[in-house]
């Protein structure tokens, strides 16, 4: 059983052993420890709830074909009031991106209240979903709008690293707005590091 071989079950506090059956999993392609993973999940004990995502976006990292038939399952886990169960839902989200992008995309909303309830771990996730989005042309101002959205709530802790990496594939149509709304912000930010590191990102951009 994979519920035998997760960590909490072994009594392990950290995460090797949930790393090493993902890895198994996708390796042997095994749609029944998928199936098993997502009854866990469904079930009421949260250490088997933590494990078994973990181990599916650690799946999706390696094959995220195996996990994207489940995008509707990531989305309503994203719903969990286990905080946990909901930014990994966001994780294995963002490993299927490209590959769910048309269903994410009309989910855009479910994606986006989960951010605003969730943690930094679930925005991270989420900035990185738009950027993956950003750079297939059907969903361009879908994805460009809400990065815009997300660059003038977010902590200024993060907006150096979101400002990074959304500059990789910000393309001309949209680079005015995007270093507009990152100049409205340079002085909100405290720490020196991080204000250089935004500006020059305005500097590659212009």
């Amino acid at each position: 059983m994979i519920k035998d071989r997760l960590a909490s079950v072994l009594g392990r506090r950290d995460e090797e052993p949930n790393i090493l059956l993902a890895q198994e999993i996708a390796q042997n392609n095994d749609k029944n420890a998928i199936e098993e993973l997502f009854q866990l999940i469904q079930g009421k004990q949260k250490d088997l709830q933590n494990d078994s995502i973990k181990v599916l976006y650690e799946i999706g990292e390696i094959s995220p074909q195996m996990i994207s038939p489940y995008c509707n399952d990531f989305m309503d886990a994203l719903k969990s009031k286990n905080n946990r169960l909901q930014w990994g839902a966001m994780t294995a989200l963002k490993t299927i991106s490209l590959l769910e992008a048309d269903h994410i995309a009309n989910n855009i909303m479910t994606l986006e209240n989960a951010v605003e309830q969730g943690s930094v771990i679930t925005r991270d996730n989420y900035v990185a979903i738009l950027t993956n989005l950003i750079s297939l042309p059907p969903y361009q101002e879908l994805a460009f709008n809400a990065i815009i959205k997300q660059l003038s709530q977010c902590p200024t802790n993060q907006l150096a690293m979101y400002a990074e990496l959304v500059s990789t594939k910000i393309t001309s149509p949209y680079s005015k707005k995007f270093t507009e709304t990152l100049s409205g912000r340079l002085e909100e930010i405290e720490k020196d590091s991080k204000r250089k590191r935004v500006e020059k990102v305005i500097k590659k951009i212009t």
